[in-house]
């Protein structure tokens, strides 16, 4: 899998930087969010986006780069589809964490919007993070430490 060079990074040191590099851009989100639920061929992602079809290109291709999505033979057998790997459907907490924030902060009280549920039809609880002894972890409680070796 093709990796920018260290001088490449937004800031090397920091694993958000880097996340950001990778899939910080508004479609490449929105196009694994759209293959978490289901969307598989070129059509069905611009369709439920709306992205351009150059800019909806270049986000599956570079998406593929990044070992977050890979084609495969459609069960037709007529074309390929995009799947996600296991790196892609790792996303799904930070996807789930920005549901959350936009649905407490995105909308107006009341305001119609979707909702993320399990497979019984019950709304996915917030996502909280906590310590290994359970107490809830915030900004505040936590800092960044490097790690590994110094450039």
């Amino acid at each position: 899998m093709p990796r920018p060079s260290a001088d490449a990074w937004t800031d090397p040191d920091c694993p958000v930087a880097r996340t950001l590099d990778l899939v910080g851009d508004r479609w490449s989100l929105l196009v694994v969010r759209d293959a978490m639920d289901g969307a598989r061929s070129f059509t069905e992602f611009q369709r439920r986006t709306g992205i351009a079809r150059n800019i909806l290109s270049d986000r599956l291709r570079k998406l593929g780069a990044h070992g977050l999505l890979t084609q495969r033979t459609a069960p037709t057998g007529r074309r390929l589809e995009y799947v996600l790997t296991d790196r892609g459907r790792d996303l799904f907490p930070v996807l789930l964490a920005l549901r959350q924030w936009g649905e407490r902060n995105a909308f107006e009280p009341g305001e119609p919007h979707s909702t993320l549920v399990d497979e019984r039809g019950v709304r996915v609880p917030d996502v909280a993070p906590t310590g290994t002894d359970g107490t809830p972890l915030t900004a505040d409680s936590t800092q960044v430490r490097k790690t590994g070796g110094s450039r």
